[in-house]
């Protein structure tokens, strides 16, 4: 993965992902931490919310990281693709270092193997994007 995709990932915590089953739709905006390898966001959620129980469904995920700006010149974002699944044991570990107050929530700890990503970043020229396929 390209470093700038790498670096803007790691300057954020917080990414949207999308998730459908059948006729429903539902989208839900989580904390993350990113490991490189393999590219993957690690997630913590209680079992109990919508988008748990689609993700079970059907593993499938979209969403973004984007950062907010009203300058023209500094907008950056990434949009990916990629697959749901239960985190394993060391997944759960890192994110805790990170987030130890997650612990309090007793969440299930999930990641999403990024299967492809597009990073616009006006910072490198306007519409410049960067991209990156599994």
């Amino acid at each position: 993965m390209d470093r700038k995709i790498v670096d803007f990932i790691q300057e954020h915590q917080v990414l949207s992902c999308s998730f459908f089953y059948k006729e429903t739709i539902h989208s839900a905006s989580c904390f993350y931490l990113f490991v490189n390898n393999p590219p993957r966001f690690i997630i913590a959620s209680n079992t109990d919310t919508l988008h748990i129980e689609l993700a079970l469904k059907n593993p499938k995920v979209s969403g973004t990281i984007h950062l907010e700006t009203r300058i023209i010149g500094k907008i950056q974002g990434l949009q990916y693709r990629g697959i749901w699944s239960e985190a394993n044991h060391q997944e759960k570990k890192t994110f805790l270092r990170r987030y130890p107050y997650a612990l309090a929530l007793k969440p299930k700890f999930w990641h999403i193997d990024i299967e492809y990503a597009k990073f616009t970043d006006n910072t490198l020229g306007f519409g410049k994007k960067l991209e990156f396929k599994k």
